[in-house]
């Protein structure tokens, strides 16, 4: 537990982080506002972005692949209400709490009507004081996840041009940029969903149908975090500042998928496989029909797809005869559909334009590294 030096330092980071602003206010769900800045979570200039007073940052260890798009993410809670801890699913979000995901890029230059970003895998480059600087970043979206009495609420935000103010679009946008990578260059059309088609990813349990986090679990919070200046996991820095309760310390294993470390290429796989594709491949899951299980506590045999046979899946299996086959993957239904782009093939179905060739590389080597055969 954090000495009370500790907490006072803490503190003292928090005050640091609280620009002078309107305070954050909680909509109704049947009117959410216009503008992002009417929520009073987020504040920006042109300039830079800044949080405001009691919105916290957070990082997972193995984020869901968005073309290559950082992601800046932060909750708030209402009052002196806490989160509380499970080690099975999403934390407990008490009845008032906001999350938010801004997706954004290293932006390098505006022409012909095309954004030209950086190419690359990373997280949120957020200073101190709580600030992103928006003449290294381009932002494009804001997603609010909002918890009323009865369930969750999306709203996407889009950003505009000035890049101090975003635009609430229930009905979704796009918009085509370059992602640029040494001397290459691919062209992508960036799809912001609409609120609807966020119950593609948010409804894990198809027969409840009700919106709920994916990202914030046990598991995926289980990192340090350097925001907020110590060495402790963000998970033991949230029961210190009284966000979290329930806690005793320990969670399950922290894996994240891009960094080898005490994690085995298994390991890593699962997680990928569990943040890209278990919000619908799980045992209650939109893809349930599918009988291919894929969340990472899963059984690893043939529920997880090992020498499996496709299930009504007409062009998505290319021909390949099982979801995985051991020892080869170019053989392999799952490899074949993470390196498509054709919306009838590629696999997540949505949030996804662009090949993750650095996901698809991970499966193929986790599948050729396996024994057996079929």
């Amino acid at each position: 537990m954090r000495s009370i030096p500790g907490l006072i330092a803490l503190g003292a980071l928090l005050v640091a982080c609280e620009p002078a602003s309107r305070p954050v206010v909680l909509h109704a769900a049947d009117n959410p506002p216009a503008l992002l800045s009417d929520w009073g979570l987020i504040s920006a200039d042109g300039s830079s972005l800044e949080l405001n007073d009691g919105v916290v940052p957070y990082e997972l260890n193995s984020p869901l692949f968005s073309d290559y798009a950082l992601k800046l993410r932060t909750v708030w809670k209402p009052g002196d209400t806490a989160v509380v801890y499970q080690d099975d699913g999403e934390l407990d979000f008490p009845v008032g709490t906001i999350i938010s995901k801004t997706f954004h890029y290293e932006k390098l230059k505006e022409s012909g009507g095309l954004l030209y970003v950086q190419q690359k895998e990373g997280e949120a480059d957020l200073q101190n004081d709580g600030s992103l600087d928006l003449h290294t970043y381009v932002l494009i979206e804001t997603r609010l996840l909002v918890k009323y009495a009865d369930g969750w609420r999306a709203f996407p935000y889009v950003w505009n041009s000035s890049q101090d103010e975003a635009t609430l679009e229930i009905a979704g946008d796009q918009r085509d940029i370059v992602l640029v990578q040494g001397d290459t260059n691919e062209r992508i059309t960036y799809v912001v969903p609409d609120a609807n088609q966020c119950a593609g990813c948010h409804v894990t349990d198809h027969t409840a149908k009700e919106l709920r986090p994916i990202g914030p679990k046990g598991w995926q919070l289980n990192r340090n975090f350097s925001w907020w200046g110590n060495p402790e996991s963000q998970l033991m820095n949230w029961v210190a500042s009284g966000m979290l309760s329930g806690y005793d310390g320990t969670a399950p294993q922290g894996v994240r998928w891009s960094e080898p470390g005490d994690a085995t290429l298994e390991d890593r796989a699962r997680a990928y496989l569990d943040a890209n594709c278990a919000h619908c491949h799980n045992p209650k899951g939109a893809a349930d029909t599918s009988a291919l299980h894929l969340n990472i506590d899963a059984p690893l045999d043939r529920l997880y797809g090992i020498c499996k046979t496709p299930v009504a899946v007409g062009r998505g299996s290319g021909d390949r005869p099982y979801d995985i086959y051991p020892g080869r993957p170019q053989d392999s239904i799952l490899v074949f559909r993470l390196q498509h782009t054709d919306p009838a093939i590629a696999m997540p179905e949505l949030g996804r334009s662009a090949i993750h060739t650095e996901g698809v590389k991970l499966i193929s080597d986790w599948i050729a590294a396996m024994n057996g055969d079929c």
